[in-house]
């Protein structure tokens, strides 16, 4: 049972509560102040080592996307080349006057830096610029506080949020407080207001701490039961807007939001599907991954996240439509390296190379040519989850991982144990049926681990193939 809240918390949530009607349509100019060091066609490029190595177009096309995401009015995108961030506003002076006379002229209200600013660089900006700031990990907070639907959802979003804004209580006016938006943009004068805001933020991220750990025992027996069907686990990993929800609904019949827009999916779903041979397996539709993804967010998803850590299989799903489609591939696996997953498994992670139905004929003969040069154990399977091209291979790729480390069994079940029939068919995978003269039929299964002593226990006479 819940806690009552105080009058405290009341005013923390009431401050942290999304005003979509003012955030949405709101003026927006979306900066890309990127460090560069060489400039190359198709532009600069980032050159030092452990920065971001996509091209900055396509770094500010994402950037713009996300602002997008929450039906941001996006009057400009610009580029901000630096060769190394100011200490007080990250751009130089230059720029930012340059940046005030947009502003001024385009009636600007919120600017997307799309970098991590330090609280006082973020205040410095909006004092120079008259206009709302946030950057790049704000931005992401405001589209989860949007699209979390579940309970957990929402409490693991607020708990980042809160993380988020409790170092950046730095707010010394009031004439921007009209265009908070989301959880974010937490603010209010006097260092009097700023400790007591604080101090809320602490109390309520020890109650949603304590709320969440009792989500998570939930979730544990959920899974635990589970596994005591027990059916293997698949999950859906990749970076955002690579399909996997339109995969999700295609494998499942389900009618998950999948749309053309980053984030769609936030909250868990699964749902069960049958393989080729008829074994059922549980499917899991996840969060898509972003470069530079704030670590708040995957520690607050983290016990959404369990069902990644735990699958039988991992789909990395990849847009290979998308220019960016390498780098993308590079984000996610230090993502999953980050929940102790080791991307080049080979034997749990199946490469998806998804949108097929986007690429000109030449695109797709590179992409075989590339695919039959890859080793067997690592080779990638070209799909379309729009158009269903290339599911049935997929599924097929699915069972064969699946059934690495299974023993197979040839099983006589007499006419009459139907119950037996059908105990084979709901717990085994069924890779041979023949019926004899006399009735019986002569199955060739094969049984997960976790089954075989229940299924030795039902059939002491099969025979280990």
């Amino acid at each position: 049972m819940t806690e009552p809240r105080t009058p405290g918390e009341e005013r923390l949530l009431q401050l942290a509560e999304p005003e979509k009607e003012v955030a949405a349509g709101t003026n927006t100019l979306v900066i890309g102040p990127y460090l560069t060091r060489k400039w190359r066609l198709g532009g600069p490029r980032e050159e030092k080592e452990g920065e971001n190595p996509r091209a900055v177009e396509a770094r500010l096309d994402e950037a713009a996307g996300l602002a997008a995401a929450i039906d941001l009015h996006i009057v400009h995108t610009m580029i901000a080349p630096l060769s190394a961030p100011r200490p007080a506003t990250y751009i130089g002076s230059g720029k930012v006057e340059e940046v005030a006379g947009i502003i001024r002229a385009e009636e600007i209200g919120l600017v997307v830096m799309d970098c991590a600013l330090s609280p006082v660089q973020q205040r410095n900006l909006e004092k120079e610029w008259g206009a709302k700031v946030i950057d790049r990990t704000g931005l992401i907070l405001e589209i989860f506080g949007r699209r979390a639907r579940t309970k957990e959802g929402t409490m693991q979003v607020e708990l980042a949020h809160l993380s988020y804004q409790k170092g950046r209580l730095v707010r010394s006016w009031t004439h921007l407080e009209r265009q908070r938006g989301g959880f974010g943009f937490l603010g209010g004068p006097g260092e009097t207001q700023i400790e007591a805001d604080r101090r809320m933020i602490q109390e309520r991220m020890t109650r949603i701490e304590r709320e969440l750990e009792t989500v998570v025992k939930t979730r544990t027996l959920h899974r635990k039961s589970r596994r005591r069907v027990p059916y293997p686990i698949i999950a859906l990993v990749g970076y955002t807007n690579a399909g996997k929800s339109t995969l999700f609904n295609r494998m499942t019949e389900a009618d998950v939001l999948a749309e053309n827009m980053l984030f769609a999916t936030l909250d868990p779903t699964s749902r069960a599907i049958d393989l080729p041979h008829g074994e059922k397996a549980i499917l899991s539709d996840t969060v898509g991954f972003i470069s530079d993804l704030p670590t708040m967010l995957v520690a607050a998803f983290r016990a959404t996240l369990e069902d990644v850590v735990e699958a039988d299989v991992l789909l990395h799903v990849r847009d290979v439509s998308h220019g960016e489609t390498d780098a993308q591939a590079g984000d996610v696996a230090v993502v999953l390296r980050e929940l102790g997953i080791d991307p080049d498994d080979t034997k749990r992670i199946i490469e998806v190379w998804n949108k097929a139905d986007l690429m000109s004929p030449e695109d797709r003969a590179k992409l075989a040519a590339k695919s039959s040069r890859t080793d067997e154990e690592r080779r990638p399977v070209l799909i379309s989850a729009l158009t269903g091209e290339g599911i049935p291979e997929l599924l097929a790729l699915i069972e064969e991982h699946l059934s690495k480390g299974r023993v197979s069994y040839q099983v006589d079940v007499e006419p009459e144990d139907g119950q037996g029939l059908a105990w084979l068919h709901e717990n085994t995978e069924i890779l041979d049926r023949e019926t004899t003269d006399e009735g019986h039929s002569i199955l060739r299964v094969r049984v997960m681990p976790g089954k075989e002593p229940q299924f030795l226990n039902r059939f002491p006479s099969a025979q280990s193939l």
